[in-house]
């Protein structure tokens, strides 16, 4: 039998979003970039474009079109440090810690950009990263995602995916998933054992109705 412990990563491992600071610090030398976010935010709010092309825009708009990846992945690499020392609940580190020790496979499966994602989850120690996947050409980060964003229904799909890349039968395996927001309800739903951790209002009402256990990390 397998044992995966899946974590969200934004307000479930991390105490805030990290998709905006990472854009705040890489852009600080030239903030002009990071206020032109608010126009796509904006689009957002109205609906006039879904959170896949508002991550892409914000992107484009910060980092450019065509960064060099070696650039991007030494800020990526600082932020990641930063994130490691001051956003992460401890009470998240206890229980990635206490999965291990009862034999669990600790994996992220999270929205967020695997370039800043994946340093992250080294800082944490796991291996194992789900997340909205980048396009790369040649050594240049393109913005545009590589498929699809790593949300909601997308999200167990690409759990899916790779738990069938690893060889895996879902029937072999006992999993654990562990989110702060109502759109991973597919995931929660689909796991063995699902925890709402320090929900937002809406997936507090739905833990209750479903009878998910409610998780206060500090």
């Amino acid at each position: 039998m397998h044992r995966l412990a899946i974590y969200d990563m934004d307000k479930t491992i991390t105490a805030h979003a990290t998709w905006t600071p990472f854009l705040a610090r890489y852009g600080r030398a030239r903030p002009w970039r990071v206020a032109a976010t608010l126009g796509p935010s904006m689009l957002y709010v109205a609906k006039r474009i879904d959170r896949a092309r508002l991550k892409e825009m914000t992107q484009a708009l910060v980092l450019g079109r065509r960064p060099a990846t070696a650039t991007v992945e030494a800020r990526a690499r600082a932020f990641a440090a930063r994130v490691a020392a001051k956003d992460v609940r401890g009470d998240a580190l206890a229980r990635i810690a206490a999965d291990r020790a009862d034999g669990y496979r600790v994996m992220l499966a999270t929205a967020s950009y695997d370039f800043y994602v994946r340093p992250i989850a080294a800082a944490l120690g796991i291996a194992d990263v789900i997340a909205t996947p980048s396009t790369i050409e040649g050594d240049r980060l393109i913005a545009r995602i590589a498929g699809e964003n790593c949300y909601g229904e997308a999200k167990l799909a690409m759990i899916l995916a790779w738990l069938a890349r690893e060889g895996i039968a879902r029937e072999d395996a006992h999993v654990r998933f562990y989110s702060d927001h109502v759109s991973d309800a597919p995931t929660l739903d689909w796991a063995d054992e699902p925890f709402a951790v320090s929900p937002h209002a809406a997936l507090r009402q739905l833990a209750a109705a479903k009878g998910w256990p409610v998780l206060e990390w500090r």
